[in-house]
């Protein structure tokens, strides 16, 4: 359930907004004049919700290489990776 709460309380409940954010790992809404206008959340729930949408460009950029023939043999995979290792 969304926690939605009054741009008043930004002001005076800080502590208590980010309070909910860090608790929540989830945004928190704010309305102005009883319409949405804001979400806030903690830099951790943000750093998460970023990684998720790296993972899921890698994963989308990896169908497009499947459904384009952008592939390769698992042998053939560990050949490039132990020949990389080697120019080391």
């Amino acid at each position: 359930m969304p926690v939605i709460r009054p741009s008043t309380d930004l002001r005076n409940k800080y502590n208590e907004i980010s309070a909910l954010c860090h608790s929540q790992m989830e945004p928190v809404y704010i309305t102005k004049n009883g319409t949405g206008d804001l979400a806030v959340m903690s830099i951790e729930a943000l750093d998460r919700i970023t990684a998720q949408f790296e993972l899921y460009r890698l994963i989308d950029r990896g169908f497009d290489d499947a459904r384009n023939g952008r592939m390769m043999s698992l042998e053939e995979s560990s050949r490039r990776i132990k020949a990389l290792e080697n120019d080391k």
